[in-house]
């Protein structure tokens, strides 16, 4: 993001230099518009469900900031000489369906002929102002609550070498498909003011992020951070992808675990994700209506997983912490 320059603009509220989930634009009516893009290749062999995690997750972004979806742009590179367009158009149909789950419509789009299959969106939402989250909002006393499992990044791997069990295929393609549209309206009203969402650089990338933006430091508790059903044995049989091992590079001497977390389990805190949840940092007195919300609006698997704390780096223990 170095080489975006900089913006005196003043309508504009988040830009990419806070390294935020999406940018944040002031329109005069005083509502705001959050504008974000994003786009991959395909993780699963189904052209359908490709279509729908790839929307989920660009649509997150938006989520992440506190915004609502409205509008959205597909964004296409396809190999035609190499795959069909019935295949694509199975891609774009699995998009727009989850856009429509969203309440936002796809009003067009781009496409180039491409040698690898790529697909996602470009995606206007709007803010409340007032009810932005942004990832330089955590304070300390923060809990962090994680509101989706990890491990899509190992299991996709496995995936590619026909190595991955059903069960586990399963849950992570109805994670990967689900919105983070009821973590966000459960964050709204408990009024949570700092999240991100966890992908690319797993959870403690994404945690490092937040708490360089916001000043802080945080304890991490390894043993409250949900996880996908066969994660840890798979990691263990060596299917992890080349992202979760530099996401783990980078933490290093940021990242301060205690000796009793070995390497698999460092792994899976900094697994590449795919649609991730969001990390969430609420204070403490709003903590259970938090939790009370996240479970009303269909996350079961959202958790406690640490604490904002004054100073810096991440502390990661190996236990789950105190009981909420």
């Amino acid at each position: 993001m170095r080489a975006i320059p900089p913006t005196s603009d003043p309508a504009v509220l988040v830009d990419a230099l806070g390294g935020d989930d999406a940018a944040v634009i002031r329109q005069p009516d005083g509502r705001a518009l959050v504008l974000t893009t994003d786009f991959f290749t395909p993780i699963v062999d189904d052209a359908y469900t490709f279509g729908r995690i790839a929307a989920a997750n660009a649509l997150s972004d938006v989520y992440a900031m506190g915004g609502r979806p409205l509008w959205c742009l597909n964004l296409v590179g396809w190999p035609r000489g190499v795959l069909s367009l019935e295949e694509l158009a199975e891609v774009l149909r699995g998009g727009a369906e989850v856009v429509r789950q969203a309440g936002a419509v796809i009003v067009g789009g781009h496409s180039i002929d491409d040698p690898e299959p790529k697909y996602g969106l470009v995606v206007v939402g709007e803010v409340r102002p007032e009810e932005m989250t942004t990832n330089a909002a955590a304070r300390p006393g923060d809990w962090l609550v994680l509101t989706k499992p990890l491990g899509t990044g190992i299991i996709a791997t496995a995936l590619k070498k026909e190595a991955a069990p059903a069960p586990a295929i399963e849950a992570a393609v109805r994670t990967m498909t689900t919105l983070n549209d009821g973590a966000a309206r459960a964050a709204r009203a408990a009024g949570v003011r700092a999240a991100t969402d966890v992908t690319g650089f797993g959870l403690l990338g994404h945690l490092r992020a937040m708490l360089a933006a916001s000043g802080t430091g945080a304890t991490l508790w390894a043993g409250a951070v949900p996880l996908l059903p066969e994660v840890r044995a798979l990691a263990a049989a060596g299917h992890v992808p080349g992202g979760t091992r530099r996401n783990l590079d980078a933490v290093a001497g940021i990242a301060i675990f205690d000796e009793g977390i070995g390497e698999l389990d460092r792994l899976i805190l900094a697994d590449a994700q795919t649609s991730g949840g969001l990390l969430l940092a609420v204070r403490p007195e709003a903590g259970p209506a938090l939790l009370e919300g996240l479970a009303r609006e269909g996350t079961p698997a959202a958790a406690v997983v640490g604490v904002v704390t004054e100073g810096t780096g991440i502390a990661v223990h190996a236990g789950s912490g105190v009981q909420r």
